[in-house]
């Protein structure tokens, strides 16, 4: 059986409403990612946003705050949503994440019905989007992900790559 990856959706136009929404919980999630770096973490940020727009839940990277390999913003940030709502079906909702989910979130993302995935940066080690494996698309999947890829990629890039740069040559 072949296997295919599709292409994310393509970033919406700028004068587009949708974009300057994405754009603004993209920055929620900077700002998340921001506080997992404080705490030593690797600087991932994520907020689940619900359908009439509110934020649902938020969440940073917690793993050496925690000592918990699967303390992801992603997992915590849906935990979360799942337990607002009331309800693990989160088909409703969007996540924003300021880098590619790796396996154990993709997979979580897909198990969680989400209606919508948007996320920052690729990441070219672990990605399993679009980057490395392309999870959603998959024939084990159980259900179809709408993925936008690319939302203040730059920002969320340039955050991640700066806090490993640190820990290579501290000062």
């Amino acid at each position: 059986m072949a296997l295919f990856m599709l292409p994310p959706l393509p970033p919406p136009p700028l004068s587009d409403p949708s974009y300057l929404r994405h754009r603004h919980w993209m920055q929620h999630a900077l700002a998340q990612a921001a506080q997992a770096e404080q705490a030593g973490d690797v600087p991932v940020g994520a907020v689940v946003i619900g359908p009439n727009n509110q934020l649902l839940a938020s969440a940073h990277n917690r793993r050496e705050q925690d000592q918990d390999p699967t303390a992801h913003a992603e997992i915590l940030a849906l935990k979360q949503a799942s337990q607002r709502l009331g309800n693990w079906h989160l088909n409703q909702c969007t996540l924003y994440v300021t880098l590619e989910p790796c396996p154990m979130c993709a997979g979580a993302i897909i198990l969680s019905r989400l209606g919508l995935l948007v996320y920052g940066a690729d990441d070219p080690k672990a990605g399993a989007v679009r980057s490395r494996l392309n999870l959603p698309d998959g024939p084990a999947s159980n259900h179809r992900l709408a993925v936008l890829a690319g939302i203040l990629a730059e920002p969320c890039q340039q955050q991640l790559q700066r806090w490993f740069a640190q820990r290579r040559h501290p000062h």
